[in-house]
């Protein structure tokens, strides 16, 4: 895929260091609109340090990241997501003890138009905002095929309902840009294929951009439009899913070096 069209996102030059150790090194990356766009690479490569830098958890020593044309390397965490960019969690954002349409309503906590106190006293016109935000929460939970477990507690439901309602509250939150932490982690590969469709539908349908980290390589293949490989924090390749499957320096540092010319 040639890398057209406006760049939702871009980080340019991006290093990062804890102590004695380069977690990024000089990365960079972009994201155009409407593509989904993979980041791989073995444990350690950094992608995780990746996301965090991008999303305002991480602010590198070095390096510029823009969003939605805007230099967003200062800003928090809140302010980019305000701007549209969400992201998942590998070890899921949401909240065991409150049901499934309970958390996705707190999802939209940014697009209330009101604060926690005014919610807890019942200020005029949260109650009517409240209903709306319940609304829109039931049309997200139907899409995700979650309407039947609207009312039960998430920590009762099995591991990969959960997954899905931790999408569903990503999406709740009215995003331009998706950043998904290994949204096939856990899943059965039923479940996987299942995943597969959906990203698909949230590009062409809803034309969301994603971001995603994943280490199920069958289903980067399968989605995404173009895929980054970090290796030791540094950009190992770049490319289209069928070109990079095939790229020796892939192969060895998945595999070890004996595979990449076999």
């Amino acid at each position: 895929m040639k890398r057209t069209g406006r760049h939702l996102l871009k980080a340019d030059g991006l290093g990062l260091r804890f102590g004695g150790l380069q977690v990024l090194d000089e990365l960079s990356l972009t994201v155009p609109e409407g593509r989904i766009v993979g980041l791989i690479g073995p444990n350690g490569a950094g992608k995780t340090s990746c996301f965090n830098c991008l999303t305002g958890i991480y602010r590198p020593q070095r390096g510029r990241v823009s969003f939605d044309g805007r230099d967003v390397s200062r800003l928090p965490t809140h302010r980019r997501a305000r701007l549209g960019m969400t992201r998942t969690w590998q070890n899921l954002g949401v909240i065991d003890s409150l049901t499934v349409t309970e958390n996705v309503m707190l999802a939209q906590h940014q697009r209330a138009g009101y604060g926690a106190l005014a919610g807890i006293l019942g200020m005029a016109g949260t109650w009517h905002r409240e209903r709306e935000l319940r609304r829109d929460a039931a049309e997200i939970l139907d899409y995700f095929g979650l309407a039947d477990v609207a009312g039960e507690r998430v920590a009762e439901l099995p591991y990969g309902t959960r997954k899905t309602c931790d999408m569903a509250m990503a999406l709740a939150s009215d995003p331009k840009l998706l950043l998904l932490d290994e949204p096939a982690s856990g899943l059965s590969p039923e479940e996987a294929l299942g995943l597969a469709d959906t990203l698909r539908e949230l590009r062409d349908r809803l034309r969301l951009t994603i971001l995603m980290i994943e280490h199920h390589v069958p289903l980067v293949a399968e989605v995404c439009d173009y895929v980054y490989v970090l290796n030791f924090g540094r950009l190992l390749t770049e490319g289209g899913p069928e070109e990079i499957q095939r790229h020796p320096d892939v192969i060895a540092a998945y595999l070890g070096d004996g595979h990449a010319t076999a």
